[in-house]
Formats: C-alpha cells, structure tokens, sequence
C-alpha cells in the first residue's frame, strides 16, 4: 500500500474520536466504580501483575499454568505493573491506542480498495472508531480490539504485497523482509488469539497467489518471500507453543478446551442456526445500515473480478466470513455482545462504508437516486453515534455487574476466608486478583480434570470433595447442586445481594461453606 506512513489531519480526527469512545464509556461507568464489563478481563491483570511482580507465567505464584488464552496482550499489561501504573489507566489507553489504529489501518485499506470514492478512507476510519462495539471491547481489558487491529494489518501486509508485485519490485531479498514482516505480524496475531492462525493461513495463499497472477513462478522469489513468511511467524509462535506443551502437554491454551467443553451442547444445533446466533449480536448497531453498502460492495467489486488481480479485494471478506464461521463450528458462543466475532466487524464497515459511499457517488446525476442515497448515508452516521449511546449504557451496566458481583465477592473472599483453604470457583478473574490463593476452577481453565466432566454436576461435586474444597462460590446457575443440598452446608455464608444482576436475568454470587461429613464414595 502507498500511503504515507505520516499521520494526517484525518488521522488527527479519527485518533480523537477514538479516545474520547473510550473516556466517555470509562465515564459513564465511573459513576458506579471504574472497572471491566467482564470476569476473563481480570485473568489477564492477574497474570500480567504475577509475570511484572514475580517473573512468572502463572494465574496462582508458584503454580505455573495455560490459562491465558492472549500472552501477547498479557505482556502488553504487564508494561504497565513494571512501570507501576494505575492498572486500569493503563488498560483503557492500550484500549484507545488500538481502536485508533484499528481506525488508521481501516482507512488506508478503505483508500486502497475504494480508490476512485472520495473520502472513502476518512469515512471508514471513523465509523472503525465510532461503531459501539468495538468501542466496549477497546474499554473491555480483553484483547479483542488488539486482535482486530492485528488483523487489518495481516490484511495490509498481504494486500501491499501484491501492490509491491505490480510496481514491479524485484529481488528475493527484499521479498524475503516483507514476508518475514508479515510472519512477525501474523505471530502477534496468533499470539493474541489462537485463531489468528487461520489468518495467517489465508494470508500465505493470497500471497502466493498474487505471485502467480504476476506470472513470477520463479522459485528463487516467491521461495524467498514465503520463507520470509514462514520464519517470522515459527519464531514468534514457538516460544509460547513450547511452554504450554511443558505446562500441560498441549500446543493450545487450557482454555481452548475448557470454553469448547463448556459449550459442546450447542454443538447439537444446526450450523445455520449457529451462524445466526454468533452474527445476531452484531447487527445491534449502526452497521445494520450498511447493508445496502455491503450489496453495492459486492457488486462492484463481481465487476472488478473480470480481472485476476482484483480477486485479492475478496481476501478480507473471506477471512472475515470463515471466523464467524470457525467459531459456529467450533465455539458457538453468542454472548458479550459478540466479543468472539467484534473482530470482523471492521472487515465489515471496509466494505460497508465504501459501497455506501459508492452509492452516494453514482447517485449524484438524478434527484431522486441523490436524495436516497444521501439519505441513507446520513441513517448510517445517525444510527452509528445513536449506538455510542446504547453501547455506553450497556457497558456501564456490564461493569456494574462485574463489580458488584464477582468483585464484591473476591473481596469479601479476601476479608474473611484463610487464604489455605481451598475455594472452588467457577468465575476465577476477580477472585485471583483481589483473593489471590489455590483454586479448583470449576470451568476447567485452571483445573484440567474439570474439562471431561464439565456438565456432570454429581461428577464436579465428587471432584470437590476429593480435592478436599471448603469453599464454593459461585452464581445460581454455576452450582453443581440444588439449594438444599447437604454438602453445600446449608445457607450461603456470603451472598453479595446487588440488584443489577438479577435486574439482568442472572443471580447473585454466593459463597458456600462445604460439608463433606457424608464422605466421598457415595458421590
């Protein structure tokens, strides 16, 4: 791509417009206690103070572990423990730095693919910046929006490697750098969310295909620029491989197969059915209006496609199509808004904004076609910054939970429970960082024997009290057995007893002193 690397007035605008998304979500949870609309956010911070404080990969001091699904965004946090930093200061800035990239790359893209379109790039950008979505998952604490950037500049990479091709750029050598560029990309893809992998993957055909449509099939070249590829991304990715295989025996995280386990009965559903449910939380935004933009898209580039070079405009939108489609067959799991398939969405305003834009453009000539297409232009920006309101809301509701429930009840944890007896648990984030002590994680992210009988209550109570647990604490429909059974020793000795939770459909976190005087056998 050949754009300039310098930033722009538009890339002023669209950097503040991503800064102030985040101050006013972080403000309008603020009146409640400043914090994180989900539990997995503290995981993160308790791994990354554990790596700054005591050098070690570990959820628990002196129990090394897998259960961080993202190390690279894990290392991003602990920065912020070894300069001592306020932890949540330092989260939402390395949340607003990457919407604003995210919004930087998207318009180049935009520029690059939409180039006959004015404004194409400085549109996209902003709506990048201003869909809600992704302005909760910059202010989450998870590593979703980090994952999204990484993607578009996967994207970038492999698109600007053909651009180089065409303007006929000649050597293995430097074909050899910018692959290896891209590998180093791609690691830090991978290594912020495994999937990222697929990516890659995607990115090494489109690569090679775009040597081939240049008519290049000497070895010498493309060899060079595929080593490139293939070294930056092995070296990035095996140091972490090999130490998950030393800790566990596994190439992947612990979580990979606990969050799989967890949701292995929605599996039964058909794979329609699983696409919809992963998509459905996407369309609750201003995208929604992009639709006619998305078809205008499609059409302009089915005319491109007479031409083998244009194909490599598709390469988004496949990547983008077989994530959602990954997670259906793999993971269909729907909730927080999507977090799983938020990093699509930018995929989606590239091409959404620019076909939108398209319209307006061949709109001009007659009244009634400029008024539509104008009119829908406008639909679009309207519903966008309507959303940055809803969205604020919900994660100001999101964080109000989290605080009130998980965090309330690691903290109580903390006051009251000695920290040698062992607590089984279902949400761990919270409870490691604010009550730091051995747990049996009931979701299996730390305790691997918990993955096989994930969905057996009896199965989980018998592992408790062979494990000799004194503590559960866990939400209603998170414990492994009815309010009055015996072994839960009776009443909570803890319930938090805050409204939003049940306000929301859910329960209130309880702890649980554990009776185990019937013994383990008859379990």
């Amino acid at each position: 791509m050949s754009h300039s690397r310098r930033l722009t007035r538009e890339d002023y605008l669209i950097g503040a417009a991503a800064v102030a998304g985040v101050l006013l979500y972080v403000a309008a949870a603020s009146r409640d206690g400043a914090g994180f609309p989900l539990d997995d956010s503290w995981i993160h911070q308790t791994y990354a103070r554990n790596l700054a404080r005591h050098g070690e990969w570990a959820f628990y001091p002196g129990e090394s572990s897998t259960a961080s699904t993202s190390p690279l965004y894990t290392l991003l946090l602990a920065v912020g423990y070894l300069l001592r930093l306020p932890h949540l200061a330092w989260t939402y800035t390395l949340g607003a730095l990457t919407l604003a990239a995210a919004g930087w790359v998207n318009a180049r893209l935009a520029s690059r693919l939409f180039s006959g379109v004015p404004n194409a790039g400085l549109w996209t950008g902003l709506m990048t910046v201003c869909a809600w979505h992704l302005i909760w998952a910059a202010a989450s604490g998870m590593e979703t929006m980090l994952f999204a950037l990484l993607a578009l500049i996967v994207i970038g990479l492999t698109w600007r490697e053909q651009d180089m091709l065409r303007a006929g750029a000649s050597g293995a050598r430097p074909g050899f750098l910018r692959g290896l560029l891209l590998g180093v990309a791609g690691a830090a893809l991978t290594l912020t969310r495994p999937e990222g992998l697929a990516l890659v993957g995607l990115a090494g055909i489109a690569g090679s295909a775009a040597y081939v449509e240049q008519g290049d099939r000497r070895a010498s070249r493309w060899m060079a620029w595929g080593m490139g590829v293939a070294l930056g991304w092995v070296v990035g990715v095996a140091p972490y491989t090999v130490w998950n295989y030393t800790v566990s025996g596994d190439i992947l995280p612990s979580t990979a197969s606990a969050k799989q386990a967890e949701y292995a009965a929605t599996l039964a559903l058909p794979l329609a059915q699983r696409i919809w449910m992963m998509l459905k939380p996407l369309t609750a935004g201003g995208q929604i209006a992009l639709l006619p933009g998305l078809l205008a898209a499609l059409f302009v580039l089915a005319r491109r496609s007479r031409h083998p070079a244009a194909l490599m405009d598709w390469f988004p939108a496949i990547w983008a199509i077989g994530h959602v489609v990954l997670y259906a067959l793999r993971l269909p799991a729907p909730y927080q808004h999507g977090r799983y398939v938020q990093p699509v969405l930018p995929v989606v305003i590239l091409y959404g904004v620019g076909g939108t834009l398209w319209l307006v453009q061949q709109g001009q000539p007659r009244f009634l076609t400029r008024v539509l297409s104008r009119s829908l232009a406008l639909t679009v920006a309207a519903a966008t910054l309507g959303f940055v309101i809803i969205g604020a809301r919900a994660y100001a509701s999101d964080v109000r939970i989290i605080n009130s429930e998980m965090v309330a009840a690691a903290q109580w944890v903390e006051r009251h429970l000695p920290p040698s007896e062992l607590l089984a648990a279902h949400d761990i984030g919270a409870l490691g960082y604010f009550a730091p002590r051995p747990i049996l994680d009931l979701a299996g992210l730390l305790t691997p024997e918990v993955v096989p009988i994930i969905r057996d209550h009896e199965a989980l109570m018998r592992l408790m009290c062979i494990r000799s647990a004194h503590y559960l604490m866990v939400m209603p429909d998170q414990r492994p057995a009815p309010a009055g059974d015996p072994r839960l020793g009776g009443p909570p000795i803890f319930e938090t007893g805050a409204p939003y939770a049940p306000a929301a459909g859910g329960g209130n976190m309880a702890v649980y002193a554990l009776d185990w005087a019937g013994g383990c056998a008859a379990q």
